[in-house]
Parts: structure tokens; C-alpha cells; sequence
């Protein structure tokens, strides 16, 4: 019988197991898991869970009864220390198990301050899994001063789950603007806009020399010598691909775990998926950190499991969601050269697009859900309307849709 083993049990794992089962396939799977808790949503994490709005059982992808029920060895709380590729094995909590195929789909970790500048001190959090947060929901208290460090989606989400939570918030960013690796001018121009609305302090072009305390954190100094006292500091400087049981396997490693279009690996019977893996995309190589992507791409490799022989066209889209603002991403912005702002049709609403040359390449739309569903099918049909017509207001988006 077929035995497919998955490890990793977030969003492409889950996602990965219920298509097997659902397209038919009728071997072995098992779902690893190092976590004690079924495969569960993140995004909701730091936020409406944060905030208290959201119980854990509403996180949970699917109910933890749906996989004994499809036939499905869900293993939490274990930890795969070896991947054999000759062999065909791997490695759990000292059991060795035998597969066919093997998926990756280990997703991501957050970067960490070094220890030598604090980052190992008390207070000091991360917010990428349950645990991060459980951790960190007591210390944000309403009156608490908090420091975000990372002016990127994952610092500004954190700027404002903790100032919509009463606290005092300055966040910190070391490139001259906020989201400068992922952003036009103008989106940077409106959120720092919106989160200083809100009373938060940034601080662009300056970065964190070194935290303060003895055991917990009591401040932070930065780079242009001002000392602020802190009472706790949240750590928002991105997240790098988990490679390492690939890597100690001989996978070859690429920005993340290197893919065909087919989602396969090196080996030929291992794949990858979500967050962990790179694939090819418009003549280039590409890793995408979102949920659709994960969700996706490991149906992809589900159905190639099952030999469908399908290639993974991705269609990148994001979202983010600070204070009553959604921003919504369609399209990747890499290599634009120009961008149009159009303002939305509510107030405070608006929406830049992204050019090279006169192709359309992305949209970043803020509130403006019209402005993010025409770009997204526009993009996704490799229809480029004029900037001009982007820019004026007078004529409908709609009307800049193919026939």
C-alpha cells in the first residue's frame, strides 16, 4: 500500500491530506506535527485571537475528529529528526518510518534578535505559532510600553493588535521607510499615516543597538544613541524557510527547498510545498510566505502525488489587516519601475498599481476591494490597461476589464 508521509502539519500539510483524501487516494498517509494542537489557522493568531475575540477550537483548520475519520495518522507533539532518502525513511520521536512518498512542508521560523544585543531576555517575543502568543497575551496589558522592531506586515500587525490593546507603541526600522522591501512609497506613505493616527511612535532610518535589562526587558537603545524604556518588545523582522531536515538530507536548497514546476524536490520521491519551498514562475525562481500560496500549491503536489503531472501556476495574492484597514495584494511588485495612486470610492480608500515600463504587475489596494478584484483578474489575464486610465478617476475600473 502507498504510504505518503507529510511533515509538517500547518496550513499545506492540512490542506495537502484532506485533497489526497478527497481526490481518492486510498494508501497510507500520516500528518507529523510538532506542535500539540491540529493543524490551525495563523493569521488569526495575532490578532483576533490575541484580542481575545477568537477561541482556540475556531482556529483549527478542520475538526481534530475530520482525520481519524478520513483515515489519517495525525501524530502531534513529535519531532522528525532524520529524512534517509536511500533508504526512504525518516525519523520520529525515535520510530523510523517507511514512505513512498515524502512531503515538506515544514513551512517557516522567525528571525530572532541575537542574544548578545538581549534577544534572549524575558519579554522579548515573536509571533509566529500558539505558543509565541500564549506566551506574550499576558504582557500586553493595557498602559504596558511596548517596541515593535520591524517596520514590515508582521511588525505593523503587531503595532496594532498592541495599540488597539491600550498600550503604549513605538516601533523601530532600520531602512529609511516602513515596508520599503515590499512596498511603494505611497502604501509605506499610508500606513504610517494610519498607525500614527492611532498613536503609534516610528522610527524610520534607525535601528535597535542593543535591548537593556538584566533578566527582563527594561528598554532598548538605538542606533542614534536615544535610550526609552520598555516594558516588553515584540520582534518582527521577518521569517526564513525551515530547511534544515532537507538540507541534513541532501535536498538541494534555494532560497527554501528547491522545487520543480511539479513541486518536486531533488529526489524524486520527495516534495515540497508552502512556505519552505521554491519554484519557478515567469522565468524566475520565486518562495511565496502567504495562505492562499500554501493552500494551493500543496493541492498541486497532491494531485501529482496521484501522477496528475500538473504544474503549479501561482497566482501571488496577500492580505493584511491593521486597525478597521484591509490591505489587499495581488500581483508581485518585483522590478516596477512606476506606480499610480487611484483613490478609492470611500473615503480614506485608495489603491496603487504597479508598472514595468507598460505591464501591469501588481495592485496594493486599501480598502478598496473593487480596486483589488479588477487588478487581480487583470494581472492573472496578463492584461495591462494604460496607466493613464488607471490615473483618472473618471473612467470606471471596471470598464478597463477585457470583454
Amino acid at each position: 500500500m502507498t504510504h505518503v508521509v507529510v511533515i509538517g502539519a500547518g496550513q499545506a500539510g492540512s490542506s495537502l491530506v484532506a485533497k489526497l483524501r478527497n481526490s481518492g487516494f486510498d494508501g497510507r498517509i500520516t500528518l507529523i506535527g510538532a506542535e500539540a494542537v491540529p493543524p490551525y489557522q495563523r493569521p488569526p493568531l495575532s490578532k483576533a485571537y490575541l484580542l481575545g475575540d477568537m477561541v482556540l477550537e475556531r482556529l483549527f483548520l478542520r475538526p481534530q475528529s475530520f482525520y481519524a475519520e478520513h483515515d489519517i495518522d495525525l501524530r502531534l507533539n513529535q519531532h522528525v529528526s532524520a529524512i534517509d532518502p536511500a533508504a526512504r525513511t525518516v525519523t520520529v520521536n525515535g520510530e523510523v518510518l517507511s514512505y513512498d512518498h515524502l512531503v515538506l512542508t515544514t513551512g517557516s521560523t522567525p528571525r530572532r534578535l541575537p542574544a548578545s544585543i538581549g534577544g534572549a531576555l524575558d519579554g522579548v517575543f515573536v509571533v509566529r505559532d500558539l505558543l509565541d502568543v500564549d506566551t506574550m497575551a499576558p504582557h500586553v496589558q493595557q498602559g504596558r510600553r511596548a517596541l515593535i522592531v520591524g517596520g514590515g506586515y508582521i511588525g505593523l500587525e503587531a503595532a496594532a493588535v498592541a495599540a488597539k490593546r491600550g498600550l503604549s507603541v513605538t516601533l523601530v526600522e532600520m531602512a529609511d521607510r516602513i515596508l520599503q522591501r515590499v512596498a511603494a512609497p505611497q502604501t509605506s506613505d499610508y500606513f504610517r499615516a494610519l498607525h500614527q493616527s492611532h498613536g503609534v511612535t516610528i522610527h524610520e532610518g534607525v535601528g535597535l543597538d542593543r535591548l537593556l535589562g538584566d533578566r527582563h526587558v527594561t528598554g532598548a537603545r538605538f542606533t542614534d544613541g536615544t535610550e526609552l524604556p520598555f516594558d516588553l518588545v515584540i520582534v518582527g523582522v521577518g521569517i526564513a524557510p525551515a530547511t534544515a531536515l532537507a538540507e541534513a538530507a541532501g535536498i538541494a536548497i534555494e532560497n527554501g527547498i528547491r522545487t520543480d514546476a511539479q513541486g518536486r524536490t531533488s529526489d524524486p520521491a520527495i516534495w515540497a510545498a508552502g512556505d519552505c519551498a521554491s519554484f519557478p514562475w515567469r522565468g524566475q525562481r520565486i518562495r511565496l510566505e502567504s495562505v492562499p500560496h500554501a493552500i494551493d500549491q500543496a493541492e498541486c503536489v497532491a494531485e501529482n502525488i496521484m501522477g496528475a503531472a500538473k504544474e503549479y501556476a501561482a497566482k501571488p495574492w496577500f492580505w493584511s489587516d491593521q486597525y478597521d484597514v484591509k490591505l489587499q495584494i495581488a500581483g508581485l511588485n518585483t522590478g516596477y519601475d512606476r506606480t499610480i495612486v487611484r483613490p478609492g470610492e470611500k473615503a480614506g480608500s485608495q489603491s496603487v498599481w504597479y508598472f514595468s515600463g507598460n505591464e501591469l504587475l501588481a495592485v496594493d489596494a486599501m480598502n478598496d476591494p473593487r480596486a483589488y478584484m479588477i487588478g487581480k483578474r487583470l494581472i492573472e489575464s496578463g492584461q495591462s490597461p494604460a496607466a493613464e486610465d488607471i490615473a483618472n478617476p473618471d473612467i470606471p475600473l471596471k470598464s478597463l476589464l477585457p470583454a
